[in-house]
């Protein structure tokens, strides 16, 4: 990229590998990395940007796969002074880089239940992109409003109905990045709350594999909702049950693996590449299809440009 970017108080890092930055960790470089002081820098650099170079706001990479030939675009990842937690009466105010697990249990030590985000990988933004949900509770059950800078630079402020919340969706658009986002929570006892949380982990630790690199789930589930945890789940359409249907389970390519712990979840067991992830995930994909005549769409998100052959 030979474009003259405008001038930041924060970090701009040209030909920025990512790998490190992705919980999978593959991926090759971004055109340039962001990381702005706070929301004005951010806000002043995108109004300064020339409308022709993409942007691409990035969390903490825990359900992304950056494809190896890098990204063509400055990735704009927020840290701290976007990382803030706040609590007034029944609301919470998170910033979208706090993670959906502090949130969680910063809101159960007031007393309010945001319980669910407890076991969500990942940070705010991500979480109101994509809907995150488990156990039946999504965010959109409590989202009030977000918080963005728009790709040209303007503040803000967008009411929860206004994103379309669905099932691992909204209609946030392109380049737009969040910056905060606040939710109304239920009351509940702190040390009951603790309690739940302490359980979900237990239950989430035991069935997933959540010593190894993974990204989160790799598909949606097919009948379009997230696990609600209760003991009459119906498990007829979960991802899991059709990749099992179809013999993926534990299936390998290169260093990518299917978990055989838990069957939709895509693991580097040892120098993966993204191209032996995704095409792994592809052949999941043709497997359950040629099995159920069901298309798995994926969870997991893939972006940039695959290494030139």
């Amino acid at each position: 990229m030979t474009q003259t970017l405008p001038p930041v108080r924060g970090t701009l890092t040209p030909n920025r590998p990512l790998a490190d930055l992705t919980w999978l960790r593959v991926g090759g470089p971004a055109d340039w990395l962001f990381q702005p002081a706070d929301e004005v820098d951010l806000a002043d650099f995108l109004g300064r940007l020339d409308p022709s170079i993409a942007v691409f706001p990035m969390g903490v990479g825990s359900n992304l796969i950056v494809r190896d030939g890098g990204i063509r675009a400055v990735v704009i990842r927020l840290g701290r002074g976007f990382n803030g937690i706040e609590i007034d009466g029944d609301t919470v105010t998170a910033g979208a880089a706090a993670l959906d697990a502090h949130v969680a249990k910063k809101a159960a030590e007031a007393g309010l239940d945001l319980t669910f985000l407890r076991t969500i990988p990942g940070s705010i933004g991500g979480a109101v992109k994509m809907n995150a949900g488990c156990y039946g509770a999504y965010v959109a059950d409590n989202l009030v409003s977000v918080r963005v800078v728009t790709r040209a630079g303007k503040v803000r402020d967008i009411a929860a109905a206004d994103l379309n919340l669905a099932y691992r969706s909204s209609t946030l658009p392109e380049g737009w990045v969040i910056v905060s986002a606040t939710f109304r929570a239920a009351k509940g006892d702190p040390a009951a709350l603790e309690a739940r949380m302490a359980d979900q982990i237990a239950k989430r630790d035991a069935s997933q594999p959540t010593k190894d690199r993974s990204a989160g789930s790799t598909f949606r589930n097919p009948a379009g909702f997230s696990s609600t945890g209760r003991a009459d789940d119906v498990n007829d359409l979960k991802a899991w049950k059709v990749i099992d249907e179809a013999g993926m389970r534990g299936a390998t390519l290169g260093g990518a693996q299917m978990s055989p712990m838990h069957s939709n979840f895509l693991i580097n067991i040892g120098g993966a590449t993204a191209t032996d992830l995704e095409n792994l995930g592809e052949e999941v994909r043709k497997k359950v299809f040629q099995q159920r005549g069901i298309t798995l769409e994926w969870e997991i998100m893939r972006v940039g440009e695959r290494a030139s052959e």
